[in-house]
């Protein structure tokens, strides 16, 4: 990711934190259309990130626990377990590092090489580019944060989409 799009990204994320406002519950669910709309409910599907050193850039599958103040959540991860391996891990976590579930896209038949993805990897989503599309159904993947690169099975691959002003975007393609 380059420093143009970090920046738009790091001004969405300011620009979703300034706008969220309580919202009273509804019944009937409805798509988040902007980030005033963003409050998040008990038992939604989310994925978090973290800014703790070598967890930049993923995202963790969870579930909305409850609020726990303003603009916060507990939440549990979907895969992460607790040390003693007894339950499935729990965290407060606050909005700025909580997006709704990307949406269900068009299964892709074949990834293409410089092709943005996401790859999950260590039970998280992270931002890689396909570097070289190997024999069907595997692909190289490459991580500019880390300068790794690693295989993966088109199963463990989806389309990248940021969250961006309260809405899923697709990346141009150049």
């Amino acid at each position: 990711m380059g420093p143009k799009v970090a920046m738009q990204r790091k001004k969405a994320l300011l620009d979703l934190i300034m706008s969220i406002r309580k919202v009273p519950d509804t019944t009937q669910v409805k798509p988040i259309e902007s980030p005033k709309d963003a409050k998040f409910s008990k038992g939604r599907l989310v994925e978090v990130s973290s800014d703790e050193d070598g967890l930049k850039g993923a995202w963790f599958a969870a579930t909305i626990v409850e609020p726990v103040g303003k603009d916060k959540y507990l939440i549990e991860y979907q895969a992460l377990r607790t040390e003693d391996d007894s339950d499935f891990l729990r965290e407060e976590i606050d909005t700025v590092h909580i997006r709704p579930c990307p949406p269900q896209t068009i299964m892709i038949d074949r990834f293409k090489k410089l092709e943005e993805v996401d790859a999950l990897f260590n039970d998280a989503w992270w931002v890689g580019v396909v570097s070289r599309v190997n024999t069907f159904p595997k692909y190289l993947v490459f991580f500019k944060d880390s300068n790794e690169e690693l295989e993966f099975q088109h199963s463990d691959l989806r389309p990248h989409q940021d969250w961006i002003n309260g809405k899923w975007v697709t990346p141009s393609k150049v």
